[in-house]
C-alpha cells in the first residue's frame, strides 16, 4: 500500500509532464511498436494480402541465410554502412576544425551555408546532379576532354560503384554533420583557449590538445546515429542504381523493397527487416558500450 501511496504521489506531482509525453508514447506505439510486433509475426507466415496467410515456422529465415543474394547484398550493405560510418563521422570534424580557424565571419557563414546546402536536397535532386555531373556530356568529362582523355560514364563501371556512392554520400550529409561539431565548438570556454594563447601554443596545438578533446561526446554521438542507419541505406541506391552496378551496390534494403514490394513476397522480406532490425539494434549495443556514451 506505501509502494502504491508513493507512484499516486509521484504521479499527482508529475501528471502535467505524464500528459505532455502521452501523444508522443502514443505516437511511438501506433508507428513503431505496432508495426515492429506484426512484421515479426508475418515473418513466420507466408503472409498473402488476400485470403488466409498460413503458418510456416522459420522457413523465410532458412531461405534467407541460404539465399547467395542475400549475402551478396549484406556484403555491399557492411561496405558502404561501415564507410558512411567512419567517414561521415571524421571528415566533417576536420572540416568543422578548419572553418573554425576562419576568422572573416561572413567568409565563414558563407562556407558553412554551401556545405549544408546538400544537405536540404532530396536524394532524387541530389541523383539527378550527381547522373548529370558523370554523365557521358556530364562536367567531369568535359572537364576530362580538354586534357585529351575519352568520355566515361562513370556510374555504368561496377569498379567505381562502391567508391562513387560513399563519396556522393558523405557530399550530402557532410555539412550537416560539420554544424553540430561546430555547435560544440562554440560551446568551449574563450578562456581557454586564451590561457593556451598566453602559453604560447599555435593554431595546431590549441585544435588538438582543446577543441578535439572537447568534441568527443558529440563524436560519439554522430557514430551512435551514423550506426543505427548504417543497414538501412535505401534512398540513394533507389535514385543511383542501375543493372550494370547492382551487384555491387544493391544493399539489405533495397532487397527488402524488391521482393516485398515487387515479388509481393511479404513473408521473406518481413524476415530480413528484422534481420536488419536485429542485427542493427546489436551493433547499437555494442557501439554504446565501447563509446561509453550515456545520455
Amino acid at each position: 500500500m506505501k509502494r502504491r501511496s508513493a507512484l499516486q504521489q509521484q504521479f499527482n506531482r508529475y501528471r502535467v509532464l505524464y500528459l505532455m509525453i502521452l501523444p508522443t508514447l502514443l505516437y511511438f506505439i501506433l508507428f513503431s511498436i505496432f508495426p515492429l510486433a506484426d512484421g515479426i509475426k508475418m515473418s513466420f507466415q507466408d503472409f498473402r494480402f488476400v485470403g488466409a496467410s498460413s503458418f510456416v515456422g522459420i522457413k523465410n529465415y532458412q531461405k534467407m541465410f541460404t539465399t547467395p543474394g542475400f549475402w551478396n547484398v549484406f556484403g555491399n550493405t557492411l561496405i558502404l554502412g561501415l564507410s558512411n560510418v567512419v567517414l561521415t563521422a571524421f571528415v566533417p570534424m576536420v572540416i568543422a576544425l578548419s572553418l573554425n580557424e576562419v576568422v572573416h565571419l561572413p567568409l565563414k557563414r558563407g562556407f558553412q551555408s554551401i556545405l549544408y546546402l546538400p544537405h536540404i536536397l532530396s536524394w532524387v535532386v541530389v541523383g539527378g546532379i550527381w547522373t548529370f555531373i558523370l554523365a557521358p556530356g556530364g562536367l567531369v568529362n568535359n572537364i576530362g576532354a580538354i586534357f585529351g582523355k575519352e568520355s566515361v560514364y562513370f556510374l555504368a563501371i561496377s569498379s567505381y560503384a562502391r567508391g562513387l556512392f560513399i563519396g556522393i554520400n558523405l557530399w550530402k550529409q557532410a555539412g550537416y554533420v560539420c554544424i553540430l561539431y561546430l555547435a560544440a565548438i562554440a560551446g568551449i570556454n574563450p578562456a581557454v583557449y586564451e590561457a593556451a594563447l598566453i602559453d604560447g601554443a599555435n593554431g595546431f596545438q590549441r585544435a588538438w590538445f582543446i577543441t578535439v578533446p572537447e568534441l568527443v561526446n558529440t563524436l560519439k554521438v554522430v557514430l551512435l546515429l551514423n550506426v543505427m542507419g548504417a543497414l538501412r541505406i535505401f534512398d540513394q541506391v533507389y535514385v543511383l542504381r542501375n543493372e550494370v552496378i547492382a551487384e555491387k551496390v544493391d544493399v539489405l534494403m533495397y532487397y527488402v523493397y524488391t521482393h516485398g514490394l515487387e515479388k509481393f513476397n511479404i513473408g521473406y522480406a518481413s524476415a530480413v527487416s528484422i534481420f536488419i532490425f536485429s542485427v542493427t539494434f546489436v551493433i547499437t549495443l555494442l557501439v554504446r558500450k565501447v563509446s561509453k556514451y550515456h545520455v
